[in-house]
């Protein structure tokens, strides 16, 4: 049985005041992975983890052993506008497939974000709080453009104008849907850096979203690495 792309798995975290979401399609292995990865040079194999083992776990990420990590995947369904891909994409660590606007108009949605920030006056790539400093009509206008921009597209289809150059119309703003499989030595250096403060506030919540997903698979690396 087949289901709307933009359905979110049962496994999943809602973020952006509800309009994105990201969702654990499954996973293979876990913390018992990582030490018999670690000790396979001794040639034996444990069914679960001791002290013994969560001390060796804690070694291995203090002094940045990575190999052992690898060997434990994830695979994620993400549900988030186009400038959050972007930035997700620059992890060319991770595989991606994603939805194509060149093959299907069905489940066009924008994302309309609920707070609005001032941009941050020493530092171009950040922003800040705007306190009420903003004109509250703004967030109807992005609303309205991206409604626009939906409409111009609508019309461009139904003139006959092939999709792949109609979608050029469509906003940032617009959500877009992607797998994307990665294993975790790399989803650790990623949580590392874009649930920071240096991250943009919106790819910020899919990381900490990540973490509330992955932390019942690997209990205590997340303790360890204080999620």
């Amino acid at each position: 049985m087949s289901q709307n792309v933009n359905t979110p798995p049962d496994k999943h975290v809602k973020v952006l005041h509800g309009q994105g979401w990201v969702g654990l399609v499954n996973n293979m292995g876990n913390e018992t992975t990582v030490v018999n990865a670690a000790r396979v040079s001794f040639g034996k194999m444990k069914d679960s983890i001791d002290k013994r083992d969560q001390i060796l776990i804690k070694y291995l990420l203090d002094n940045r052993h990575s190999s052992p990590f690898e060997h434990v995947q994830y695979t994620f369904i993400v549900h988030c506008p186009l400038f959050v891909r972007s930035q997700w994409h620059r992890h060319r660590t991770w595989a991606y497939n994603e939805i194509s606007r060149r093959y299907t108009e069905v489940g066009i949605e924008f994302y309309n974000p609920q707070i609005l920030r001032k941009q941050a006056e020493n530092d171009r790539q950040a922003s800040v709080d705007a306190d009420g400093e903003l004109d509250s009509n703004l967030q109807t206008s992005f609303s309205q453009f991206n409604q626009k921009s939906y409409d111009l597209y609508n019309e461009l289809l139904g003139k006959g104008v092939c999709r792949e150059q109609a979608r050029g119309v469509l906003t940032q703003n617009l959500m877009t849907t992607f797998w994307a499989s990665v294993n975790l030595h790399n989803l650790i250096h990623f949580l590392e850096l874009r649930d920071s403060s240096h991250a943009q506030a919106e790819i910020q919540e899919y990381a900490v979203a990540i973490k509330k997903l992955i932390k019942p698979t690997i209990p205590y690396i997340a303790e360890i690495l204080n999620w």
